[in-house]
């Protein structure tokens, strides 16, 4: 749209929350139910203020858009860049959503400094939006770090029984992560400065530079043990279920909605269009991971007579195999990837909010208290299952499509590796069904539970957007798979430049093969003329015997 050619409108995004949180500062802290209000505010207008992306995002267009340029620090380089493609924008929307559900599920749930806590979920709001937006790395480190200290205190401060161990190993873990992914940041900046003469932390440049191919093995490193850590892979992940466990529920829900993808988002947007070469290289040290994760965290989950554990071992598995896909570096791997990583915010999100409504009214975690609550709370039993279909993958809701497109991607690299994964995919629906069966099922035991409350309209609200989103990305995903066709396709030319460039012209022969949004999958279909697929935006600097994709400019309109 034309009236948004000059419109800060990822700047609005970013600082609604932040803006929110100040005001919070001057707020008397007795009074308890304003702060609520006021919190619940500026997170919905956060929410709103996204909204526009979806409508004006030109899903066509290859370049970055909504783009904001200022100088920030000119002596090294640095610059206030802001910039989305498809994948961010759905991320950031993935977010603003969580972030008003978070806040609304707190309002009983948070009884003891309630501005405090309140200021904290804000400002780890702008921190996650930040990161999202940023196409400077000096500005993306700045919010990535950001991000810890909200988390620790919401864990350390709001937690239960081992909060400040689960709070520590948190930071420590995140921390170390984060020091040598900025050691890999500047050896990027410095060897881009001595190839160039130019000093900048330009993300879109750094993605048109090929580095050395040695240094780009040991930036890979650095980075993977940042993302890694995040995400979390095996075997970086033992942090993530003692702090799903010890934090308060609307920690836990943005930890596994948002703050996990902080890892997948960083391999996906630095690590695999910046380093081409060292990414093909590590695909089967990142395989095994992977496999090893799927299984690994599905039967841990399995063993769990913590209801919260139990949901938390189930996101190393999901994690696992939104990078198994991811690492198939092949588009339908990579959409599949991108899509089941929201489907795991909205699933797994929906769980622990699930968990904490029981532990609210109960105050315990253990799956052995809890029989029979279909009998006196069915409207919750009923939600439960939904989003327990959900997060297992039946078709028809929004696990399936990402699940689908994962084995379909890595299936063309390894049957084998498909198979594991497939196998990942049973356990999860054994461990699902399982606590499902031992906590809805049956007759009511434990005399305390005989008269909980069934969800009230609160509850049910912070619900319904997740099951909405569950039924949309189920029965039609095309509007968030077209969202996803140029920044994927920027990824493949980079990283895997044979699946690039190719329409796919239907064998009758080869009925096996399924061709997605004009991208070869597999060998034996025949790829017809066809507009080269979208390139990464700006001129890329060809390789050593290749042929660089044609210049694409950055646009600085959102409008279509």
């Amino acid at each position: 749209m034309n009236n948004a050619a000059h419109f800060p409108l990822l700047s609005l995004i970013l600082f609604t929350p932040l803006a929110g949180a100040i005001l919070l500062l001057f707020v008397n802290k007795r009074s308890e139910n304003a702060i609520r209000w006021i919190a619940n505010i500026f997170a919905a207008a956060g929410f709103l203020a996204s909204l526009p992306l979806w409508f004006w995002y030109d899903t066509k267009s290859p370049a970055w858009q909504f783009v904001e340029k200022l100088p920030w620090i000119p002596s090294i380089g640095a610059q206030y860049f802001l910039g989305v493609d498809g994948f961010s924008v759905l991320l950031i929307l993935l977010t603003t959503m969580m972030g008003v559900i978070a806040v609304l599920s707190s309002w009983t749930a948070i009884t003891t400094r309630v501005k405090e806590y309140y200021v904290f979920l804000l400002v780890l709001q702008t921190g996650m939006i930040g990161a999202f937006v940023s196409l400077d790395f000096l500005l993306f480190f700045l919010f990535w770090e950001v991000m810890l200290v909200p988390m620790y205190f919401l864990i350390g401060i709001w937690g239960s029984d081992r909060r400040l161990y689960s709070a520590i190993k948190f930071f420590l873990y995140t921390l170390a992560g984060s020091v040598v992914m900025l050691l890999g940041i500047l050896a990027i900046y410095f060897s881009y400065h001595t190839m160039t003469g130019v000093w900048t932390f330009d993300v879109t440049e750094f993605q048109r530079f090929n580095l050395d191919r040695n240094l780009q093995w040991w930036v890979f490193l650095a980075f993977f043990l940042g993302f890694a850590i995040k995400v979390p892979m095996f075997p970086f992940h033992t942090w993530l279920p003692d702090a799903h466990t010890d934090a308060p529920t609307a920690g836990s829900v943005i930890l596994a909605a948002v703050l996990l993808k902080m890892g997948t988002y960083g391999f996906i947007r630095f690590s695999l269009p910046i380093l081409p070469d060292a990414s093909r290289e590590f695909v089967p040290m990142i395989a095994v991971l992977s496999i090893i994760g799927i299984v690994y965290g599905a039967l841990v989950a399995m063993a769990q007579r913590d209801w919260k554990r139990l949901v938390a071992y189930s996101s190393v598995s999901h994690m696992a195999l939104v990078m198994l896909g991811m690492f198939a570096l092949n588009p339908a791997g990579l959409k599949g990837s991108i899509i089941q990583q929201l489907n795991h915010g909205i699933s797994t999100g929906a769980l622990f909010l699930i968990v904490g409504i029981v532990y609210e009214r109960r105050h315990t975690r253990m799956i052995s208290e809890y029989t029979g609550l279909s009998s006196v709370m069915p409207v919750y039993a009923a939600v439960f299952m939904f989003m327990m279909l959900s997060s297992i993958g039946l078709p028809g809701l929004n696990g399936f499509v990402g699940e689908f497109l994962i084995l379909q991607g890595v299936f063309v690299v390894s049957k084998a590796w498909a198979a594991v994964a497939a196998t990942g995919i049973v356990l999860g629906a054994a461990y699902m069904l399982w606590l499902y069966q031992r906590t809805m099922f049956g007759t009511v035991e434990n005399p305390k539970n005989e008269k909980l409350p069934d969800l009230n309209l609160r509850e049910v609200a912070t619900f319904v957007p997740l099951m909405i989103m569950a039924l949309w990305i189920g029965l039609y995903p095309k509007p968030f798979l077209d969202f996803l066709d140029t920044s994927v396709g920027a990824v493949v030319a980079r990283v895997s430049p044979q699946y690039s460039g190719q329409a796919v012209t239907k064998q009758a022969d080869c009925p096996e093969n399924v061709a997605v949004n004009k991208f070869v999958l597999a060998g034996c279909e025949t790829p017809a003329a066809a507009p080269a697929a979208p390139p990464p935006p700006g001129n890329v600097q060809p390789a050593p015997g290749s042929t660089p994709p044609p210049a694409t400019p950055l646009k600085t309109t959102g409008g279509q």
